[in-house]
């Protein structure tokens, strides 16, 4: 293993994990810190945590002791990846993270870059595009937890972190001009052949950061790149979709799925909605792939939060989704389609799922993973709330029903 890295939610090590494996590289995905005791078997390993949300300090022990893991078993790059939106809030957990990391390393400088050109996502003179919008005036401003109203991603970072920030741009980069002097540095990227460009560039004694396409060329730049057959496990056939992302695109594809499917929405405000959800699903036909949901528009989520309080809203969506997964689990589900980052996480905890092996993409940035494959198999699709098209929810099954 000779590139280690470290995600701070579940369906972005997902994407980094899917991306990665396009190489041909074995990508082994760690969901929560490995054991101590635990040797690498994969070219890649990922631990996801759950850390974007969390207290600054609490986000830079728990990556700390990933980061020692993965140093341990050969990693000789570390690389920090975080959502392709930046979002955060000014104590973190970005730039704390990276700091903490740089020390680990010994690493004197540390590179941002969130760009995902395949995605719409593109960083032009330090500003997050969406699309041809900024982000701040895009609806992925809109995060439940860290609201993203600045697109200026050096005026972001800078409250993060102790040194300062500089901008590495693509006109300097083009120019041949080398990275800036300063600690921090964000760097644009619009296309792939800049990410390329950046990694190529980019000196040994720098941190890597970003979103999951700049770690894209590493594979290849480290000898890993393979091109060998994928023998993936059969995974029994009964299906559920859990959403609990509120983003623009999740909101299209529970609507796409509604119009044929059938669905079920939980309400965070009742205490008794996950009951109430899995007894509508058992009274539907064995064969037929349900999604229970709580994505909603960002004004209920703004009502419910005011009511709740936004940890308590969000927790009780976690709690009722991890009911749920696992009893479904119990009835014989092995193919779950969960949506959101959060929702992604409490389901997997609540699955008892340490590690997978990833598999076939179904779209960019979001692969089918496996768990116990040699008993028994599960199959998961974690995807990030705005990635994968209208229809995603279907196009994840016929993707697993293809193998």
């Amino acid at each position: 293993m000779k590139l280690g890295c470290i995600a701070d939610d579940y369906t972005g090590a997902s994407d980094l994990a899917g991306l990665l494996a396009r190489s041909g590289a074995r990508v082994q995905l760690h969901f929560g810190l490995p054991p101590d005791d635990q040797t690498s078997t994969a070219d890649i390993e990922i631990i996801a945590l759950k850390c974007r949300s969390t207290p600054a300090d609490a986000a830079v022990r728990e990556c700390e002791h990933a980061g020692r893991w993965l140093l341990a078993r050969g990693a000789t790059t570390l690389y920090w990846k975080y959502c392709s939106t930046f979002d955060s809030t000014e104590k973190g957990n970005i730039g704390p993270v990276a700091e903490a990391l740089m020390q680990l390393t010994g690493q004197s400088q540390a590179l941002y870059c969130p760009a995902f050109p395949e995605n719409g996502r593109a960083v032009f003179m330090g500003h997050l595009f969406v699309g041809n919008q900024l982000l701040s005036e895009s609806s992925l401003k809109d995060h439940p937890l860290n609201p993203m109203t600045d697109a200026n991603l050096c005026r972001v970072l800078a409250p993060q972190v102790t040194s300062e920030v500089g901008l590495w741009s693509r006109i300097a980069q083009q120019a041949g001009d080398p990275m800036p002097g300063t600690t921090h540095v964000i760097a644009d990227a619009v296309e792939f052949s800049d990410l390329e460009r950046l990694i190529a560039q980019t000196p040994d004694s720098v941190l890597l950061t970003g979103g999951s396409a700049l770690a894209m060329p590493l594979p290849a730049k480290l000898g890993l790149a393979q091109n060998r057959p994928a023998p993936w496990p059969e995974v029994a056939s009964s299906s559920l979709i859990l959403s609990g992302s509120c983003s623009e695109m999740t909101r299209q594809q529970v609507a796409t799925w509604k119009t044929t499917y059938p669905a079920f929405q939980i309400n965070p405000e009742d205490p008794e909605s996950a009951g109430q959800a899995l007894a509508w699903w058992r009274h539907q036909a064995p064969d037929q792939t349900c999604l229970i949901y709580a994505t909603d528009t960002p004004e209920r989520v703004k009502a419910s939060q005011a009511l709740l309080g936004i940890q308590d809203a969000g927790q009780r969506i976690e709690t009722a989704m991890a009911r749920i997964a696992a009893e479904a689990y119990a009835s014989g589900v092995r193919r779950f389609v969960i949506a959101g980052g959060e929702t992604s996480g409490a389901v997997t905890q609540a699955l008892g799922i340490a590690q997978v092996l990833v598999g076939p993409e179904i779209c960019p940035g979001v692969p089918w993973v496996f768990a116990n494959q040699s008993s028994d198999p599960l199959a998961l699709a974690l995807k990030s709330g705005n990635f994968g098209g209208p229809g995603f929810f279907i196009d994840a099954l016929n993707v697993l029903k293809g193998l």
